[in-house]
């Protein structure tokens, strides 16, 4: 077990536990499809996101993470824009517990052993519900044509579901 102390921009003197090994013992009903590093290096978020987390994750994270300090979309896989500003989500209400950022952030914690029973459930039917736009890219496009619905794929992508379908 280790115990994070939290210190960035948006977050100060929260503290939590890593209880399991990272990428380990996850919920039966959540598989993601890619780690938050091979996120971090596809480009999720328009490269404009963690860029202040860098002591609380693991630097090897960030090696060849696609990274910006403006959003540009550029640094996303799919070269679009497919992302609400934080604001949006706080007003939406899609913000929950101690991570300020939303899902990723969670998810990042999570991956390296985080367990809060309660939000973890949430937060896993949050990511479940998501794969609807699999079906729609299923159903509208061409297999193997990945540049058809770019944004629904980069929204896979930054949800850790697969948008090479």
């Amino acid at each position: 077990m280790k115990t994070v102390t939290v210190n960035d921009k948006i977050q100060s003197g929260y503290t939590y536990t890593r209880v399991v090994p990272a990428g380990r013992h996850f919920d039966i009903n959540f598989t993601p499809h890619f780690s938050p590093k091979e996120m971090l290096h596809l480009g999720v978020f328009e490269g404009k996101y963690l860029n202040d987390c860098t002591n609380e994750f693991p630097k090897d994270w960030y090696v060849e993470a696609q990274l910006s300090e403006v959003a540009n979309v550029e640094c996303n896989f799919f070269r679009v824009k497919s992302r609400q500003p934080l604001s949006v989500w706080r007003q939406k209400g899609w913000i929950y517990g101690p991570d300020p950022r939303g899902w990723f952030q969670w998810y990042c914690r999570y991956y390296l052993g985080r367990r809060i029973a309660g939000l973890d459930e949430k937060q896993i039917r949050r990511w479940k519900g998501f794969k609807r736009h699999a079906g729609q890219i299923k159903a509208n496009c061409m297999p193997g044509d990945i540049s058809c619905r770019p944004r629904q794929r980069q929204g896979l992508l930054q949800w850790s579901h697969d948008p090479f379908i």
